[in-house]
C-alpha cells in the first residue's frame, strides 16, 4: 500500500468516527453542553497526551509541541473552537443541521487559500461557494416556520466550525511537512477543556455519561484529529475536503438509525444543494487534469 493510499485510508476512518458524535450524545443521560464538552476534551487530551508519550517519550514530545510554534499554538486554538461549538450546536439543535451548517468548510478552506496562500481558484469553485451559500439561505429562511429560536442558535454557533476548520488547515498547510502538528490536537483539547471547567463546574456527570465522554473523547475526537493530521501530508486539500464529507454523510444516518432523529425537510433540500456544490467543486479537477484549481 503506498503513502497515498494509506492516507485515504486514514481521512475515510477520520470521517467515520467523528459521524458517531451526534448519536452517541443523544444517549446521555443528564451531562449539559459545557460539561459535556469539558468531559469530552479532556479525555481527547488525555488520549492524545499518552499517544504521544508512548510513541515519543515526554521529552522528544515537549520538543515537538515548542517546534509547532506559532502555526502550532493557533491550530490548537481553531481545534477548540471546533470541540466546544461543535459540542455545544449538539445541544441546541438537530445532528442533522450541524453538519449541514459544518459542510461549508472545504468552500471556506478554498477562499481562504486563495486570500493567505495565494492559491488559484478556478472560476468552479466561485460557483460552488454561491452554490452551498443558497443552500445555507434556503435552511435558515425557508426553515424559519418550523425551527424555533434554539434551533437557529445552534446552527449559528454550529456555523464557527467550518470557519475555525478552514483557519486550521491553511495552518496545517503552511506548517508543510516539516512541522508535526499532531501536538496541535493536544493544545487544542487542553484549551477546550481548561475553558469549559469554569462554566461547566460544578461537575455533576453520572458515571453512565461519564463512560460515553470517556468513549467520545478517545475514539470520536483525539484518535481521527490525530488521523486527519497525519493523512493530510499526503493528500490534496481536495481529497482531505471530500473525504471529510464522509461525516456529513453519516451523522444523520446513525442519528437517523440509533436516536430516532429525521431530519427536516429543509434541512435535507438545503443539504442536497451543499453536498451537490461540495461534490461538484471536488470532482471536477479530476475530469479535467489540465485545470490549475485548488490543490
Amino acid at each position: 500500500m503506498t503513502s497515498h493510499q494509506r492516507a485515504i485510508l486514514l481521512m475515510i476512518i477520520a470521517p467515520t468516527l467523528w459521524s458517531m458524535a451526534g448519536v452517541m450524545t443523544r444517549h446521555l443521560e443528564s451531562a449539559q453542553g459545557f460539561e459535556v464538552t469539558f468531559w469530552r476534551s479532556l479525555f481527547s487530551a488525555l488520549f492524545v497526551a499518552g499517544a504521544l508519550l508512548y510513541r515519543q517519550g515526554l521529552p522528544k514530545t515537549v520538543d515537538t509541541v515548542r517546534k509547532g510554534g506559532g502555526l502550532g499554538v493557533l491550530s490548537g486554538m481553531m481545534w477548540s473552537v471546533m470541540f466546544i461549538c461543535f459540542m455545544v450546536a449538539l445541544t441546541r439543535t438537530t445532528v442533522a443541521n450541524t453538519l449541514i451548517v459544518m459542510s461549508v468548510a472545504p468552500l471556506l478552506t478554498a477562499f481562504l487559500a486563495w486570500l493567505i496562500l495565494k492559491e488559484h481558484v478556478a472560476p468552479r469553485t466561485w460557483l460552488a461557494i454561491g452554490a452551498a451559500f443558497a443552500g445555507i439561505s434556503w435552511m435558515f429562511v425557508h426553515g424559519m416556520s418550523e425551527v424555533d429560536g434554539q434551533h437557529l442558535t445552534g446552527m449559528m454557533i454550529a456555523g464557527a466550525v467550518p470557519v475555525a476548520a478552514a483557519i486550521n488547515l491553511i495552518a496545517i498547510k503552511r506548517a508543510g511537512h516539516g512541522v508535526d502538528l499532531v501536538p496541535s490536537v493536544l493544545l487544542g483539547s487542553v484549551f477546550a477543556a481548561a475553558l469549559m471547567l469554569p462554566v461547566a463546574w460544578p461537575l455533576e456527570t453520572s458515571l453512565h455519561d461519564i463512560a460515553i465522554l470517556a468513549t467520545l473523547g478517545f475514539f470520536q475526537l483525539g484518535l481521527p484529529c490525530m488521523l486527519m493530521v497525519k493523512a493530510m501530508k499526503n493528500l490534496t486539500a481536495p481529497e482531505v475536503s471530500l473525504l471529510s464529507l464522509l461525516e456529513v454523510l453519516l451523522g444523520p444516518l446513525w442519528a437517523w438509525l440509533g436516536a430516532g432523529e429525521v431530519p427536516a425537510q429543509e434541512t435535507l433540500v438545503g443539504g442536497a444543494v451543499v453536498m451537490a456544490a461540495l461534490v461538484f467543486n471536488e470532482l471536477a479537477p479530476s475530469r479535467r487534469p489540465q485545470s490549475t484549481a485548488l490543490q
